[in-house]
């Protein structure tokens, strides 16, 4: 495997802005267990290792249960979501996705029967800075679990 840079390093400030956004991001409307159900369904669909062994991690520190994160990936089938969750998740996967003829009104519109305008707004903010992680990482192939400790996740007890 050829050895990729790592970009933390070589592009340091655009790096620093970057992860102002993504603290920025977290100081919004929607509820943790969202972010971080969003979060670990952005990284299965953009097969980004490094992403969903650190997002896992940290729904675990958060509180989430292991049960729905196994069920994650068919979360339409699965009864452990509320109809909020599922909203959250459909517009999530839609936003990652963008379809050719850009998000449905039909889509849009079940939404927004879960969620305001402040939220989704928000949401898609969270899904913007988890679809850039999986693009750096996986450009880069980030090693999974190498930044454990600098995040604190560690502590959780998977590796």
């Amino acid at each position: 495997m050829t050895q990729r840079i790592n970009f933390a390093t070589v592009s340091p400030d655009i790096m620093k802005k970057f992860v102002d956004f993504v603290v920025a991001s977290k100081q919004n409307a929607v509820e943790e267990s969202i972010r971080d159900l969003v979060n670990v369904r952005i990284a299965q669909l953009n097969a980004c290792t490094f992403s969903l062994d650190m997002y896992v991690k940290q729904a675990k520190l958060h509180g989430e249960r292991e049960l729905r994160l196994y069920h994650l990936a068919s979360w339409r089938e699965s009864t452990l979501f509320s109809p909020r969750e599922r909203a959250s998740l459909a517009w999530a996967e839609v936003v990652t996705k963008l379809p050719e003829l850009g998000v449905p009104d039909e889509l849009y519109d079940r939404v927004r029967t879960q969620l305001s305008e402040k939220e989704i707004s928000d949401l898609t903010f969270v899904v913007m800075a988890a679809n850039a992680w999986t693009r750096v990482n996986n450009g880069f192939k980030t090693v999974p679990g190498s930044s454990d400790a600098m995040l604190g996740l560690d502590k959780t007890g998977l590796n």
